[in-house]
């Protein structure tokens, strides 16, 4: 069995956002599914290793961490030595570009586009009402953000550099989601972003975690 274990489901989005920089580091891991439908993340066996009830949980040896982008960093810097070069640790500029761009994914890009998907996705498969008054509020946010990356992206193929890095890595999941809805216009009508996303999200190792989720 893998040494490496992951707590979740394969396409949650924290969860795809773990096991999709696992396979681009060519780490085997060990998925073991979390059935949040019935509170298994809320059972005292995982709040021990999660205390906020959420998932993935990743169990490495002797470390366990929570938060699926210190778990990507994580991975990312024990494994630099194989797999896709996430972090640039060779360059101290690109290093922290990378981190430049990984901090505008979680503080700028994730609450709307979240939110978003809540709304339009989430809420659908428990029969919840859209609430549009969120739903374009968050999109105004969203779009005044893709303007930036627009700009960012007409200089560099990717949002650190020319170089695909853990910054673009950690947008894939709820890119995907929000992709299945009316508002991937809001990628598809910005070119470079656009190309962006075609070109992040056809890369084998989500490929991969899309596959084994059988989506």
């Amino acid at each position: 069995m893998a040494a490496v274990k992951v707590y979740g489901l394969p396409l949650s989005t924290c969860t795809a956002r773990v096991l999709t920089c696992l396979i681009e580091k060519g780490v085997e891991y060990e998925l073991i599914p979390i059935d949040l439908s019935v509170g298994a993340h809320k059972q005292p066996a995982f709040l021990a290793k999660q205390p906020f009830g959420q998932v993935p949980v990743l169990e490495d040896g002797d470390v366990t961490l929570f938060e699926s982008r210190a778990i990507a960093s994580y991975v990312s810097y024990k494994y630099k030595d194989q797999g896709t070069d996430l972090l640039r640790l060779g360059n101290i500029k690109e290093t922290a570009l990378v981190g430049v761009w990984a901090e505008v994914e979680s503080q700028q890009y994730n609450p709307p586009i979240s939110t978003i998907v809540y709304e339009l996705v989430i809420k659908g498969m428990y029969g919840m009402t859209t609430d549009q008054a969120v739903v374009d509020a968050q999109s105004e946010k969203l779009g005044k953000v893709l303007d930036v990356y627009e700009a960012r992206l007409t200089e560099n193929k990717y949002l650190a550099g020319n170089f695909y890095s853990l910054a673009d890595q950690n947008h894939i999941p709820y890119t995907f989601f929000l992709m299945k809805t009316p508002l991937a216009s809001l990628i598809n009508s910005r070119p470079h972003v656009k190309a962006w996303w075609e070109d992040i999200s056809s890369r084998p190792s989500f490929q991969k975690v899309l596959a084994n989720a059988n989506v």
